[in-house]
């Protein structure tokens, strides 16, 4: 007789942010007695394979809509809409399929909106309700709120009231009845900063995100960092390259860190060179770091969220085109990083909810 709840958790394989968000779920799973099979895609998946190599894995595909090397991504998703929806609907019925299959009681999804079905209780996370726009943010935040309706129970990354994270993102409408606040899912949660650690690096540069772009970003930084007369290490974001690392003047250069790893990197460095991603950020919030952010170009979210925490002086926001790395670490002094960020149990209870509609 099966006594455990069968958990399928799929994260969207735009960039490596969605999955390694995941990681603090899948713990909590764990920890409340759930079996746990992940469905993922490319980077992703082989990044929760290297964080979770006893559990199942299906390759779930993804999206595949690529950002431009140059324009706006508003226009580029505008004309992915067709295969957007098609792929919505292809997932949908995937889905249905692996249910069925692998006997699953219910399902986490990282902004899959496909994946709410009325076979098993289901769970839509993210925290971009409104998403940004240069037009018609009213208008998509009606199409999301149709997509979240589909599911059991939407989880919000972040904490209700002032000091949230994700500002107008999640916070300028009022959230629907399935919404929950879950806290900062970051993936170095559980590990114990100590504080005694030395100081290794002045700067971390953290490169990820959807190709092209990361490419592009990639090269740039390449050309600038072994310039520099500081101490600098660079991960790549690259998780199907783990072995690969150089030495390039006084840059260390490696292809990516599993979580501890990176935990570990970060506590080393005096600061964080990184895209304004939202998991980065929650990531940096349970750090305690200062950052320079460089949003995606063209990609609203991040740049709305740079602007944000630039205007606030938390963190210095510059754009791709106008990076300066050493101009920019003379700069960073004038910004405070992240300070109070409190922790939360928020999880923990949305988890025990889930598990008991499952």
């Amino acid at each position: 007789m099966k006594t455990k709840k069968r958990i399928l958790v799929c994260p969207l394989d735009w960039g490596l942010g969605h999955a390694t968000r995941c990681i603090p779920v899948i713990h909590e799973l764990q920890k409340q007695g759930a079996v746990v099979i992940i469905a993922a895609d490319k980077r992703p998946l082989e990044l929760l394979k290297q964080e979770f190599p006893q559990l199942q894995f299906i390759v779930f595909p993804g999206y595949e809509i690529a950002y431009p090397e140059n324009g706006s991504m508003v226009f580029k998703m505008a004309f992915s809409i067709p295969k957007i929806l098609k792929k919505i609907n292809e997932e949908k019925k995937f889905l249905k399929e692996i249910v069925s299959k692998e006997i699953i009681d219910g399902v986490i999804s990282d902004n899959r909106y496909g994946l709410g079905i009325s076979d098993v209780p289901s769970v839509l996370m993210l925290h971009q309700l409104m998403i940004k726009s240069p037009f018609g943010e009213s208008v998509l935040h009606q199409i999301t709120l149709n997509y979240v309706k589909q599911f059991s129970f939407c989880w919000v990354p972040d904490l209700p009231g002032e000091n949230n994270l994700s500002g107008d993102l999640a916070h300028q409408y009022l959230l629907p009845d399935n919404a929950r606040f879950v806290g900062a899912l970051s993936r170095f949660s559980s590990f114990q900063k100590n504080e005694k650690t030395e100081t290794k690096y002045d700067s971390l540069v953290i490169i990820s995100g959807p190709e092209p772009q990361r490419t592009v970003f990639e090269k740039m930084i390449m050309q600038q960092v072994p310039k520099l007369p500081q101490q600098t290490l660079v991960v790549l974001g690259k998780p199907e390259n783990i072995a690969k690392s150089e030495k390039i003047g006084n840059a260390e250069i490696v292809s990516h860190l599993n979580a501890e790893q990176l935990f570990n990197a970060i506590s080393a460095s005096k600061l964080v060179l990184t895209r304004p991603g939202y998991s980065t950020i929650m990531d940096l919030a349970v750090m305690k770091k200062k950052a320079i952010f460089v949003p995606t170009p063209g990609q609203t979210e991040q740049e709305y969220l740079g602007n944000l925490y630039h205007q606030k002086k938390l963190h210095l926001c510059v754009t791709q085109n106008e990076l300066n790395i050493a101009k920019a670490i003379e700069q960073i002094s004038e910004y405070t990083g992240f300070t109070d960020y409190p922790g939360t149990e928020l999880l923990s209870e949305n988890v025990k909810e889930f598990l008991r509609a499952c």
